[in-house]
């Protein structure tokens, strides 16, 4: 085990030292919430059939839509290591098993963690404000961090699935529509029936209503479904089966290309 923690953290190391050599990247990844927030905000015009303001419904919102974008780095890195023999080289290695998958976590999640930050003092700037307790402050970055930790870990393993770093854009498909099919930034009210329900229970939509009750702003709960009134609950349990599936498959994954 203390190998093990070893061989993750100078892995951790290795993925953060990459900040420091390609800042615009990490610059990217912190601009491009921003911005959707701010188009959202200002541009869109939305809040059509929510009560109070919309920053109030809108900025928890995307705290969990960032926790979902952004997987492209990671997803590029994984890739990028596959086909340029870097995991040929740690093959030869005396490595734990997964230390370069750990160490790849473990970075991305320092800087979602930073994003959130970011985020959040732009949240403050356009008007945003919690109003719940500092515990309930820090339950709703703990769901949020448990969204992205696990959605961390499926796109790690799509990544070893799509192989190749040209693949990613077209698996990246199929992480849009878990953002936009979601209550973060429109309740499911102003949609068809059952897109609504499809809305509802989608894991990024769970974190959204969880987080906007934690934080205290209106609405908190978004529709009347089982989904909906149960959000914090939704909210621990799709993290915990999703890096249930996933993470398995992805140290099974790249057990089998080390062998």
């Amino acid at each position: 085990m203390g190998w093990a923690v070893t061989d993750s953290w100078t892995m951790t190391r290795r993925e953060l030292a990459h900040w420091a050599r390609q800042p615009v990247q990490v610059l990217v990844g912190l601009v491009f919430p921003v911005m959707l927030l701010l188009m959202f905000t200002y541009l869109m015009g939305g809040g059509k059939g929510i009560a109070g303001e919309y920053a109030e419904f809108l900025v928890p919102g995307m705290f969990a839509l960032t926790m979902v974008f952004g997987l492209d780095a990671t997803m590029v890195a994984v890739t990028q290591d596959l086909n340029k023999g870097v995991i040929d080289r740690f093959r030869s290695m005396p490595m734990a098993n997964g230390a370069v998958l750990v160490g790849r976590s473990v970075a991305d999640m320092l800087q979602s963690f930073v994003s959130l930050l970011v985020m959040m003092g732009v949240g403050l700037a356009i008007g945003w404000r919690w109003h719940g307790s500092f515990g309930a402050v820090v339950g709703a970055f703990g769901l949020l961090m448990m969204l992205r930790f696990a959605m961390l870990w499926l796109g790690i393993y799509l990544a070893m699935i799509a192989g190749r770093p040209e693949l990613v854009a077209a698996v990246q498909v199929l992480v849009w529509p878990v953002g936009f099919l979601s209550n973060a930034f429109t309740v499911p009210e102003n949609m068809p029936g059952w897109l609504g329900a499809l809305v509802e229970w989608n894991p990024l939509s769970a974190t959204a209503t969880a987080v906007r009750d934690l934080f205290g702003n209106e609405p908190g709960v978004v529709g009347t479904s089982w989904a909906a009134e149960h959000a914090e609950l939704l909210a621990v349990l799709w993290p915990v089966v999703l890096v249930g599936v996933f993470l398995p498959l992805a140290v099974r994954r790249f057990t089998a290309l080390r062998t």
